[in-house]
């Protein structure tokens, strides 16, 4: 080029469309006004659906299309579901079989025979309790009425979730996806629309022979050299894409950990599948707890678990049972009245509490002081949404010393709360069956509000005393997901574990 001559405009490489692109986008322009389902465009533009989802995508990074999508619930029953559609709830079954009963009660043997499983039964006799429809004690009786209860929520949820009602109760649903008894699926619907550069844009066929890659085949034939492409432009600028670095969640874990190892926490490990004897009978959960229901724990066909030590097991029996530990002449407590079950015990489990890591740990380190932290993955079954999801994290942790108390623990929430930047804190009196007495911490998310995520307390004799412990213990269970979203800002637990690369490496929009 001559000194002073005016450089020609750098205008690129044309657009290159290929064949399916240029059908779907023809398709689209002869209905610039509408948007058009994905469906309904395949079956427009003759193609495969698959291939017009491949094509509207690369459309959309040409700035061709426009994508409008919705989402929505969709509720169904599980096979559980329909089976209690049609035979009952466990609840209802439960009533129908002792009012039904010549003595209107029945007991141990009887209920065996009744046609419930252990684990409907379980969750049936929870229930009616908790609503007070069935008496206390052995044998099972109804109180007054009782067998004269009418629909309840649930039976109305599953007939008409059955009958394709769609606005049933939210509160209903969630009873019914949390018992397994119905599942919501998330459904969505896309829709697409050119965009007025997608409007514009020719589609004609004269391009249709030009190919998009250089293929094994064509150059084994050498008909590559005489072959059409489509131009690509190679000075378009590309995302850029900085170098490896810590996943946003564990990056945040570790540190953390660091400050509780700064107060004098050493870490711990347990296994992911447990059996229910360190997941739950030495924490002095009883075997009918509903907790321990399949609608809670997850558990595992086909292993079988390894029985705790005979001594501790022992100790532990005794326990539950409301007798003298072996070597003792008084009762820790009443327990829980009910002939304990060792076969439960070594039933596996995938752990639904890193509790079971803290039971471990005292079993092995029974010497005080001690102070032990475990940052760990459980698994429950719970309906995934914002704050909760099948797989979860729980920062276990124990202080054990002559002095421990209540105020320790508070004064750890506190402490560990302001450390990662969490200023707002309440917390207030809570139960749970291996502490007395129980606390919840609750912490505030700028959307969400105040969620539970901090709870604990001092472990009860019935705990320690089985494992050799003469001191107190303070022991919590700490949401720690839940306080990631926070410190984070997350508004979805979901996000901690996502795959989405411009939004975990910064640079998203």
């Amino acid at each position: 080029m001559a000194e002073g001559e005016e450089r020609p405009p750098d205008r690129g490489a044309p657009l290159a469309l290929s064949g399916p692109e240029r059908g779907v986008l023809a398709t689209l322009q002869r209905f610039p006004g509408e948007s058009i389902p994905e469906e309904e465009v395949a079956d427009r533009a003759g193609l495969p659906l698959d291939v017009v989802r491949g094509s509207l995508q690369r459309l959309r990074a040409k700035h061709l299309t426009l994508l409008e999508e919705t989402t929505r619930d969709r509720t169904r029953l599980t096979r559980r579901g329909e089976e209690a559609r049609s035979e009952g709830l466990p609840e209802r079954r439960l009533i129908r079989a002792i009012a039904e009963s010549p003595h209107k009660a029945l007991d141990a043997t009887e209920i065996d025979a009744s046609g419930l499983d252990g684990e409907a039964r379980s969750a049936a006799i929870g229930i009616l309790r908790r609503r007070r429809l069935l008496e206390d004690g052995f044998p099972f009786r109804l109180k007054d009425g009782a067998s004269e209860t009418p629909e309840m929520p649930e039976e109305r949820g599953l007939r008409e979730i059955g009958d394709g009602v769609e606005d049933v109760d939210p509160d209903v649903v969630k009873l019914l996806v949390r018992r397994g008894l119905a599942s919501v699926d998330h459904v969505s619907h896309k829709s697409w629309r050119p965009s007025e550069e997608g409007q514009r844009v020719p589609t004609s066929e004269d391009a249709a022979d030009l190919l998009g890659a250089l293929t094994p085949a064509l150059l084994a034939s050498d008909a590559w050299r005489t072959a059409a492409f489509r131009p690509y432009d190679v000075r378009a600028a590309v995302p850029y894409s900085g170098g490896a670095r810590p996943h946003p969640y564990l990056d945040w874990l570790r540190e953390f950990e660091e400050i509780l190892i700064g107060l004098g926490f050493s870490q711990s490990e347990g296994p992911l599948l447990e059996t229910e004897f360190w997941n739950a009978d030495v924490l002095f959960m009883p075997q009918e707890h509903p907790a321990r229901s399949i609608h809670d724990v997850l558990s595992v066909r086909g292993l079988h678990g390894r029985a705790p030590p005979s001594e501790l097991l022992e100790r532990v029996v005794a326990v539950h049972e409301g007798r003298p530990i072996p070597g003792e002449t008084e009762p820790l407590g009443m327990g829980w009245r009910y002939p304990y079950d060792r076969a439960v015990a070594a039933r596996p489990v995938l752990r639904s509490q890193t509790t079971a890591v803290s039971a471990r740990f005292l079993a092995q380190h029974p010497t005080p002081p001690f102070r032990m932290y475990c940052v760990d993955r459980n698994f429950r079954y719970d309906p995934v949404d914002a704050t909760h999801h099948i797989e979860f994290g729980q920062c276990e942790g124990v202080l054990g010393e002559e002095s421990a108390s209540l105020r320790h623990l508070i004064g750890i929430f506190r402490a560990l709360a302001e450390a990662i930047g969490i200023r707002e804190i309440r917390i207030r009196p809570s139960y749970f069956p291996f502490t007395e007495p129980s606390i919840e911490a609750y912490v505030r998310h700028p959307r969400l509000g105040w969620i539970e995520a901090m709870p604990g307390g001092m472990f009860r004799p019935e705990v320690l005393r089985p494992l050799g412990i003469e001191v107190p213990v303070a022991a919590w269970g700490i949401g720690i997901t839940r306080l990631a979203m926070v410190s984070l800002g997350l508004s979805d637990i979901r996000e901690l574990f996502q795959d989405d690369l411009a939004r975990l490496t910064g640079q998203e929009g």
